[in-house]
């Protein structure tokens, strides 16, 4: 489907793999992850804002600013141009500083951190620190103490071999819902570990509760979305869907919204040129119930977006992601 408005359905094209967003604290603009990886990413992966009223896609040119207080004080170093983003988040320090959280893909396998100052109308960004893993991350949530959740989707799968095909058992499939990685937490001045009780399938987005106490994480090759007590170190509830939810995000009501495809690539024509559309959803979940409700669903409205990760309420609207393509759909939230 084309850019622009179709009835009550805008298509704001002029974005790359709008794969995660978050609303900026001076509520004016998103801030969205361009995730291209790979050398095609040079020039087009990294943070943009996103101005609603203008629908404009404006870059984001990092400084770097080193403080060994901001992520792992062995950090080797600013992350540069090699940034490739994926999942973020948002803090709030105790000082005021807004903290961005970024999942990193380039040159190092990373939680990058930022600062984001915006004074009458301009934003700037200017990087502080790092963790390194040795595992690929996917997204994260922050913690009130500066420490942060992360998922691990491929940490469990068999490593390939040269040539590139997959060490260990032939029976591993990556999209069949068996565990294939966990979440983990990072803590200032203890590092980085797995948090008991979450290998699932391909675990994805994440969220904390602002007391800290509790944690949601999407499985998404399972088609779940599980709740997760901090302090006791178990899952306390879960919940099925019936597409495969990506991120998860916060509403106004304090419920969560998951967006998710109803397949993967693997359905698509591997001839295609184009990005392959896929049904998607939205759901709604209440965190005390861990019970669903759409929101959503793409059948029957034509090929608005491919690859759909991310859906994010902005007062009555709900903008929604992708891991692909070339827009961000805007639709009406339901009251």
């Amino acid at each position: 489907m084309e850019c622009g408005v179709h009835g009550d359905i805008d298509i704001l094209c002029g974005t790359r793999s709008p794969e995660d967003l978050e609303l900026t604290p001076d509520g004016r603009t998103l801030l969205v992850s361009q995730m291209v990886n790979g050398p095609g990413g040079a020039g087009i992966a990294g943070l943009m804002l996103f101005d609603p009223a203008k629908k404009t896609f404006t870059r984001l040119t990092p400084t770097a600013d080193p403080r060994k207080e901001w992520g792992d004080p062995a950090c080797p170093g600013p992350i540069g141009d090699a940034l490739r983003p994926h999942g973020i988040s948002l803090l709030k320090r105790n000082n005021g500083a807004i903290q961005v959280f970024v999942v990193n893909h380039g040159s190092r396998e990373s939680i990058e951190m930022f600062e984001l100052k915006q004074s009458s109308g301009t934003s700037d960004l200017i990087w502080h620190g790092c963790v390194v893993s040795k595992e690929a991350f996917n997204d994260v949530a922050a913690e009130p103490d500066g420490g942060f959740i992360a998922t691990h989707p491929t940490a469990l799968q068999p490593p390939a071999a040269p040539g590139g095909q997959v060490k260990g058992p032939p029976t591993f499939d990556l999209f069949s819902g068996q565990a294939s990685g966990y979440v983990s937490r990072w803590i200032p001045g203890k590092g980085e570990s797995e948090l008991p009780g979450t290998r699932a399938g391909y675990p994805n987005g994440v969220l904390v509760s602002s007391d800290g106490r509790t944690m949601y994480f999407n499985a998404w090759t399972a088609k779940e979305v599980h709740k997760y007590d901090l302090k006791e170190g178990k899952e306390t509830g879960m919940v099925k869907l019936d597409f495969m939810p990506d991120n998860i995000s916060w509403t106004s009501k304090k419920t969560m919204l998951a967006a998710g495809v109803k397949g993967t690539r693997g359905n698509c024509p591997a001839s295609s040129s184009t990005p392959c559309i896929q049904a998607f959803g939205i759901t709604e979940i209440d965190p005390a119930k861990m019970e669903a409700k759409t929101v959503f669903d793409s059948e029957g409205k034509g090929a608005l977006i491919s690859g759909v990760s991310e859906a994010l309420q902005v007062g009555n609207s709900i903008y929604i992601g992708a891991f692909q393509g070339d827009r961000i759909v805007k639709i009406p939230a339901k009251k």
